[in-house]
């Protein structure tokens, strides 16, 4: 068994697959929290363009589950990177920019931060098997 296609005998896809799930959990759980406990942040900062921009960015850590998948190795191994850069620089960006300095909201962006990272350099470690 080639380890750098699977880990404790878990396909590299699956665990890359399972990982956007958890980071769509804390994202779904951060919003949920922030609906209960600031629902008045929400409407200082949230415009239509603004939802639909967030809206956009989740279809692609949704579309990942799946992409993470059913790609080949180097398309996957790229949109894994690629997502995942783009997920962190959101998150932390909305660490750095006020959008909200709540307790939770920074305990789940702190998981969510770790993830991604740990997506980008898993998939960055990834190499190809050889036949």
């Amino acid at each position: 068994m080639n380890s750098n296609k699977k880990t404790a005998g878990i396909d590299r896809k699956v665990i890359l697959s399972t990982l956007w799930i958890f980071v769509m959990f804390n994202y779904l759980y951060a919003d949920v929290f922030t609906l209960f406990f600031n629902p008045e942040a929400l409407k200082e900062t949230m415009t239509a363009g603004a939802v639909v921009g967030f809206a956009f960015l989740m279809e692609i850590a949704i579309a990942m589950v799946l992409l993470s998948r059913i790609l080949k190795y180097g398309a996957n191994r790229w949109a894994n990177i690629v997502a995942g850069v783009i997920f962190t620089a959101v998150i932390s960006w909305t660490l750095s920019g006020g959008m909200s300095s709540a307790p939770y909201y920074i305990f789940f962006a702190s998981i969510e931060i770790a993830c991604t990272l740990f997506i980008i350099w898993y998939a960055w470690t990834w190499r190809k098997q050889e036949a």
